[in-house]
């Protein structure tokens, strides 16, 4: 994400209530002041996230008449190339 962004997001805890806007803008000013030299805000310590190696992922693209699209992608690791089938609606 861009430096901004990064700020703007770190400043945020998303979804709960916030007494007011200057709150918001002060945790702003003081992460971008933190920050400013290096350029990249570290990820706040609340935030979570998994990493997702999946090893099937179908498609399906809607058509009329039943005739619809379905494509699967295997792989056999998660560093593995992907193959592609296509598959009966």
């Amino acid at each position: 994400r861009p430096f901004k962004s990064q700020v703007g997001s770190a400043a945020s805890d998303q979804s709960r209530a916030l007494p007011d806007r200057q709150t918001y803008l002060t945790r702003v000013q003081e992460i971008w002041a933190a920050h400013e030299g290096d350029g990249k805000v570290p990820r706040p310590p609340h935030w979570t996230g998994f990493t997702l190696s999946p090893r099937r992922i179908e498609f399906w693209i809607d058509r009329d008449n039943r005739l619809h699209d379905r494509r699967e992608f295997t792989r056999s690791a998660a560093d593995a190339p992907w193959s592609d089938t296509l598959l009966y609606p």
